[in-house]
């Protein structure tokens, strides 16, 4: 008989399976055993009725524990009352054999437990039907993420993780000892990607990153997977016009192959499904005006503090979650203040106060999940950039010498993996969206 996954059960309706996986959760009514049990693709309901199964089959299913790993066979019946993820389908025992049987109870049960309880022991949390499901939903993001690239011209360049300098704040590095000179992991690929376009044209980078912020907002991870396109020969609006192709492409996707994942999380996909070209766009001096506008509407005190802001300061979250409110699709905002973007974003001509920046604000108070713009192409403004910083020149010697060799007008961004999984699902927080997070307080398990 085929051993079948719980994935493709609707194909076998009618037919004697097995199935290997674990016991999810258990009904005990006497005379009939309900178990669910799942396998890493769903979970199905099997049913174990004492006139129906075999003798040692209904005794093991009485004795089965939470999470005993097993192998179950049955015939699958189409029934739409049956849970599972899919659901409407269950299987008839008629033979189970128990591979492992959990002998203690099992820590993570039905009950309500403190958040951090459930991250001490992430590594059992991880089988829950909630954070299977997101996590599922990662996996798809990170494939859609890479197929769009590849489809789009852009070719795959790896670039390191340990690096001699900082590519964004200095003051959030995570340093180490490299052979008796200090090296750092890195903040992001983007500087060698500028290298690479010279040599591909359209490249991207995928990895994790580390950033040392002492932030526990639910919007921050120590480290992160980051996808970082750059195209050479390419400006402002080219990049914000690859972004929303991209970031819609991401969403239909994952809306297409994870509609079940999505349901069990209770997302409002009507929401996802506005998310298609165009994106609206806005520069930051019409974003301080939404802000306003949205800072006059309340009648909350607090609210109104919290959304204080003058021109050339950088938006916090209630901010950023004014300008997304305001509108039902992913919102650019462009041509931010100098001061606060990085030290090789392009000077916007004829306004050197503010730079050739862009970033992606996700709607529902999701904020920012891209963050990107176009790159100096001059080496005299680079040498300028980074005198002005007071960067080490000789750490950037070669990042200059890309603009000595064949400089070209070039554009780039990088994603958050984990924003965007966060936005997808509809999350409460950030550090349900990987396997295992680092946050401020936090490096086990």
């Amino acid at each position: 008989m085929a051993i079948i996954r719980i994935q493709d059960i609707a194909q076998h309706v009618g037919e004697q399976v097995t199935l290997q996986g674990w016991l999810y959760n258990k009904t005990d009514k006497g005379r009939l055993q309900f178990l669910q049990v799942r396998d890493g693709t769903g979970i199905v309901q099997a049913v174990a009725f004492q006139k129906e199964a075999p003798l040692e089959a209904f005794a093991a299913a009485q004795k089965v524990a939470l999470e005993s790993s097993l192998v179950v066979t049955g015939v699958v019946r189409e029934d739409k009352r049956a849970p599972g993820i899919p659901g409407g389908f269950e299987l008839g025992v008629k033979d189970l054999q128990i591979v492992q049987l959990v002998a203690e109870e099992y820590p993570i049960g039905p009950k309500e437990h403190g958040v951090e309880f459930l991250m001490d022991n992430r590594h059992l949390w991880l089988r829950s039907s909630r954070q299977w499901a997101i996590l599922r939903v990662r996996a798809t993001v990170i494939k859609a993420i890479r197929d769009w690239l590849d489809d789009n011209g852009f070719l795959n360049v790896d670039t390191p993780i340990l690096t001699p300098s900082a590519c964004e704040d200095t003051t959030t590095l995570f340093e180490t000892d490299y052979f008796g000179q200090p090296a750092f992991l890195a903040q992001s690929g983007q500087l060698y990607n500028e290298a690479d376009i010279a040599a591909f044209g359209r490249v991207y980078c995928f990895g994790p990153t580390f950033r040392a912020e002492k932030s526990k907002t639910r919007r921050h991870l120590m480290e992160f997977w980051m996808v970082e396109p750059e195209v050479a020969f390419c400006d402002l609006n080219g990049i914000m016009e690859v972004e929303e192709q991209f970031v819609s492409y991401i969403v239909q996707t994952t809306l297409k192959e994870r509609a079940p994942e999505l349901a069990a999380l209770g997302r409002d996909l009507a929401r996802l499904e506005k998310v298609t070209p165009p994106f609206p766009r806005i520069s930051y001096d019409e974003a301080l005006d939404v802000i306003q506008q949205v800072r006059d509407r309340t009648d909350d005190p607090e609210q109104k503090k919290l959304l204080e802001i003058e021109w050339g300061t950088d938006f916090g979250s209630p901010h950023e979650t004014a300008v997304a409110e305001s509108f039902e699709k992913p919102v650019f905002v462009h041509h931010y203040p100098a001061v606060f973007k990085a030290f090789y974003m392009e000077p916007t001509p004829g306004r050197p106060e503010t730079c050739e920046s862009v970033d992606l604000l996700a709607p529902e108070g999701y904020g920012e999940i891209i963050g990107g713009g176009q790159r100096m192409s001059r080496v005299e403004d680079l040498e300028n950039a980074i005198q002005k910083h007071h960067l080490p020149r000789e750490a950037y010697a070669w990042y200059i010498d890309l603009r000595k060799f064949g400089s070209t007008p070039h554009s780039g961004f990088g994603l958050g993996v984990e924003r965007t999984v966060s936005w997808i699902c509809g999350l409460d927080h950030i550090r349900e969206t990987i396997p295992f997070p680092r946050m401020l307080n936090r490096i086990y398990p």
